[in-house]
């Protein structure tokens, strides 16, 4: 059921006054602080493992598109395989619901790690629990804790070309196996189209009046040439996704930007945060990804290279056999909806929860705004 933002807060205010503590895993807390061992036992089976939760820390709050914290766990014996601490991530505030409740990315990830996960054969984080209210947006994913285990990138993290090799196989996987499947209209068919999770994101969220107020604010890292079309940007994003709908669909990703990404300890990629998963095509991850991932000078370098590697991997993975100069167009036009995705984050609206640090925003918009202009992409549509 989709809300608008009355009800959502509706909701939300009936949830808060009927607020406590959660016993059982049907029940979905308001707050961390709401779970008890009960909770964990039975969220965790611990009982079915031969051992009991007899305690719990809560790890330190992080609040930002949705409360995030860690919960370290303790049990009456320690012959068992379950997690000493485990990472959440919940939708506890109501500007968290809002942002994440009206375009269905709080459905979308929950449904992603208990329906599309198991599926997949790629490097991704695996749910010990998750679950949705469809009635108040209420939230929370349980995830094993990979701290120490993984270095989660951010944008200073430098991706060689073999790891930006591993990112695409990772993508090809995902957008392989889905491609144009019965699947999407089947176990898959609650997720958003792009074109209806970008649209609901920019008018209810707020993000389409951001998008040219970030842009400009982002002046200082912006080619100059294209700084001077700035009012071109908007019109060529909903042109862009626009185009979008008439492309064949599969399952994307849609938020592939660098901070997104993780590297194992045998050095290895894997994705995560899901929460934006939908129906759409394939160049809406393809350009996302290599125009945040990589430094200007190395997508210069490589760019095209990573595309034929790309379709290579796609087709290998169940995908269509496309020419590079199809697939040369998708990205060029799907750099201005990851665009999109950063303009406002830079300079959000006030009802939006403050979503990323300045610097990592403002470096995301200089490499996509760069690899707009370096591919002419205004051209391509």
């Amino acid at each position: 059921m989709k809300m608008n933002f009355e009800q959502i807060k509706a909701a939300f205010d009936q949830e808060t006054a009927q607020r406590k503590l959660v016993r059982k895993r049907d029940e979905i807390p308001m707050a961390f602080e709401d779970i008890t061992t009960d909770w964990l036992d039975d969220v965790l089976g611990a009982k079915a493992n031969g051992s009991t939760v007899t305690g719990f820390t809560l790890g330190p709050e992080d609040e930002g598109t949705s409360s995030r914290r860690r919960i370290e766990i303790q049990y009456s014996s320690e012959q068992h395989t379950l997690p000493s601490s485990v990472f959440c991530k919940a939708t506890f505030t109501l500007p968290s619901r809002c942002l994440l409740g009206m375009n269905g990315a709080i459905e979308g990830e929950v449904k992603f790690y208990n329906i599309v996960r198991p599926q997949l054969d790629i490097e991704a984080p695996t749910a010990r629990f998750a679950n949705f209210n469809p009635n108040t947006l209420n939230s929370i994913v349980m995830l094993d804790d990979m701290t120490g285990s993984v270095t989660f990138s951010d944008h200073t993290t430098v991706i060689t070309e073999q790891l930006a090799k591993e990112q695409l196989g990772i993508l090809a996987k995902l957008h392989g196996k889905y491609y144009q499947s019965a699947a999407l209209q089947g176990e898959l068919s609650y997720l958003n189209t792009w074109s209806d999770f970008f649209t609901i994101t920019a008018n209810e969220a707020g993000f389409g009046p951001q998008a040219d107020i970030g842009f400009r604010e982002a002046k200082e890292v912006i080619p100059a040439n294209l700084f001077k079309k700035a009012d071109q940007i908007w019109p060529a994003t909903l042109a862009s996704v626009n185009a979008h709908k008439s492309l064949p669909h599969t399952v994307v990703h849609s938020d592939v930007h660098l901070k997104n990404w993780y590297i194992t300890a045998n050095k290895h990629m894997g994705l995560s945060d899901w929460q934006c998963m939908c129906v759409g095509h394939w160049g809406r991850d393809l350009a996302y990804v290599l125009s945040t991932s990589l430094t200007i000078g190395d997508r210069r370098a490589w760019e095209k290279d990573l595309i034929q590697y790309y379709l290579k991997e796609l087709k290998a993975n169940g995908g269509p056999d496309t020419s590079f100069g199809d697939a040369w167009n998708y990205y060029r036009q799907n750099l201005f909806g990851a665009l999109a995705w950063w303009t406002p984050v830079l300079s959000p609206n006030p009802d939006v929860p403050d979503m990323q640090p300045r610097d990592t925003s403002l470096e995301f918009i200089s490499r996509m705004t760069h690899a707009i202009d370096d591919t002419q992409a205004l051209d391509s549509l």
